[in-house]
Formats: C-alpha cells, sequence, structure tokens
C-alpha cells in the first residue's frame, strides 16, 4: 500500500505536537480487518488526546481519533468482506489503538458494526462517538422511567456541545415537551431551541449547593459535565427520578449526600460508550438509523485532517458548536 495521511501525536522535547503526516500500513496498530476511512468525528475525548498529561494516549507515537465510518478494504474475519461499509466507535481506537484520524484505519473485528440500513457513512459519523454517547443516556433514562407519556420535565446539561446538541435533537423527535437546556453565553440560547429545547437556563439560575434537597425542578437530567454542575442538580431531582452522567468537563469530583437517594429514591446512571459490548450496539445504531435519526437536522460542520487543530482548539476553549466531521 502507498503512503497515505494520517493525524500523528508525538511527545517531542517534553511537550505533546501533532499534525497531518505521510505515514504506511505498518504504522498501523493490529488488527483483523483494513478499513478504508470516509469520515471521522471530533469529539471531548479527542481534544483531550493532544494534550499534555491528559490520559488519554497511553503511547507515542500514537494516531488519534475514537471514532470512524467506511469501507472494508481487506477482512481475515469472514463475518465482513471487502467492500463492507462499518462503523467503530470507542475500545481502544485513538489512545492505546490507531484511530480514525487516518485515510486508514485496521481494527479487531470484534469492534466493528456494520452500517445499518437508513443511514450513509457521512451520517453515522454526525453521529458519532457524541451521538452513540447521548442515544445511550436517552436509553438509560428511559429505562428507568422516562417516558414522553408522562410529560416529564426534562434537563439536557452540555446542551449545544456534542453529545447534548444530539440528545436535544434525538428528545424533540421521540416527542418530549418539557426540555430546559443548560446554556452558557447568550448565543447559545437560540441554538439550543432551535435544536429542541423548549426553555433554556443559565448556571447561575441552578442555585447553590446548600442544601442536601431542594425543590424538585427536574424529573430526569442528562447530564454531560459532572462536577459543580451535577452536584447542584441531584438534590433538585423528583422523587424517583434519574440523572445520567457521561462526561466530566465541568469536574471530575461530585458533592452530594444521601438523602436524595434514600428520601426521593434518585438514580444515579452512569454512561460508558466505550466498552459498551459489540454484542449491545447494533441495536442502538438501527434506532439512530430510524425512529432516532437526526441527521438531517444536526447542526454540523465537514473539515479535512489539515484543518482540524482549528476545530481542537475551539473545543478547548469552549467556543465549539454542535458536530464537526472529518472527511479522510
Amino acid at each position: 500500500m502507498d503512503l497515505f495521511k494520517a493525524i500523528v501525536v508525538k511527545e517531542q522535547e517534553e511537550e505533546v505536537v501533532f499534525g497531518v503526516e505521510q505515514v504506511g500500513e505498518e504504522q498501523l496498530s493490529e488488527g483483523d480487518v483494513l478499513v478504508k476511512v470516509a469520515y471521522s468525528s471530533i469529539n471531548y475525548k479527542d481534544m483531550l488526546a493532544v494534550q499534555k498529561n491528559a490520559g488519554v494516549i497511553r503511547n507515542y507515537p500514537m494516531i488519534p481519533g475514537i471514532d470512524f465510518s467506511g469501507t472494508v478494504v481487506h477482512t481475515r474475519d469472514e463475518r465482513f468482506h471487502e467492500g463492507q461499509e462499518v462503523i467503530v466507535t470507542g475500545f481502544e481506537m485513538g489512545m492505546s489503538h490507531t484511530g480514525g484520524f487516518s485515510e486508514y484505519a485496521r481494527v479487531p473485528a470484534e469492534w466493528i458494526v456494520p452500517l445499518p440500513n437508513g443511514l450513509s457513512l457521512k451520517e453515522a459519523m454526525v453521529f458519532g462517538t457524541a451521538g452513540f454517547t447521548a442515544a445511550l443516556s436517552i436509553q438509560a433514562l428511559e429505562q428507568n422511567g422516562m417516558n414522553p407519556d408522562n410529560n416529564p420535565q426534562l434537563l439536557v446539561t452540555g446542551s449545544t456541545g456534542g453529545v447534548g446538541s444530539v440528545a436535544l435533537q434525538i428528545l424533540s423527535k421521540i416527542g418530549y415537551t418539557n426540555i430546559t437546556a443548560l446554556v452558557r453565553k447568550e448565543h447559545q440560547v437560540e441554538v439550543a431551541k432551535s435544536l429542541g429545547a423548549t426553555q433554556t437556563i443559565f448556571p447561575d439560575e441552578l442555585g447553590e449547593l446548600k442544601r442536601p434537597l431542594n425543590k424538585p425542578k427536574f424529573d430526569y437530567v442528562l447530564d454531560t459535565v459532572g462536577g459543580d454542575v451535577a452536584s447542584v442538580l441531584i438534590p433538585q431531582i423528583s422523587y424517583d427520578g434519574s440523572m445520567s452522567m457521561c462526561g466530566n468537563a465541568a469536574g471530575l469530583q461530585i458533592s452530594a449526600t444521601v438523602l436524595p437517594f434514600i428520601l426521593r429514591g434518585v438514580n444515579l446512571l452512569g454512561v460508558d460508550s466505550v466498552n459498551v459490548p459489540i454484542e449491545k450496539r447494533g441495536a442502538i445504531w438501527d434506532k439512530m438509523a430510524t425512529d432516532w435519526n437526526i441527521t438531517q437536522t444536526t447542526l454540523t460542520d465537514e473539515v479535512s485532517l489539515e484543518e482540524v487543530p482549528e476545530t481542537i482548539e475551539a473545543i478547548k476553549n469552549g467556543q465549539h458548536l454542535g458536530r464537526t466531521i472529518i472527511k479522510c
């Protein structure tokens, strides 16, 4: 195979640097299936991957990118065939295994989901890891009682970011009508409402963490940021309500007493999108291809590999909206 383009992250004089390079197939990690990458997407974790001491990349040099869609070029596993369109998200991609920010990727067959009917390769990465995480969060909440027929009060944090923006659209599409979006800046208000929020709220309107129980405001919270935001919200969840948690942009620590859990029966639902068993992934992607398909209305930018650093910087500075996909 000729050389091809990939973003490579390196340690250089105790700093972490990254950029587009020409690489060969021998620089890809081992795997059963070689895929010509069509699209990847840029997620919060990808931003962390190119920062020093962020704890995402385990060894250097590394090709980042925690997801991709593409077409099988060669396979040693009979479950797949040349020309088949596939999706890969999570597992060790872009961490200890070379990832999707590349024109080619090689992965274990056990990581691969066949592209479902109803989705194109591009649409698969409009969802990407962020959309997959949003779908998992909604599924977890619905499995714990959230139902549009009950007209619950919902809150989505990080509402204009990758996970939050997709979550707002799916929730709106499937019939939820009381969706509050937590926003940080005035210009995000109209963005959140265009994505499906029925009202917005700013962090300083949430109040402070003063009492172990506060007046219940929300039946279900889809939290994408963690930290102090999650801490303030837990005492405001209604009886038998739930909060899904999938991110840590606002911090790793939360502060809470046992009272919301033993007096109101509040549930905290951890959502992991990295190590979801492969046998459970197909059903989620099928939902995203059909009833939960919001790719035609998603706020999306498309960039080349060379343009990735600009998007990484926007995510780092909290200036990024919606989803950015990479055409590889």
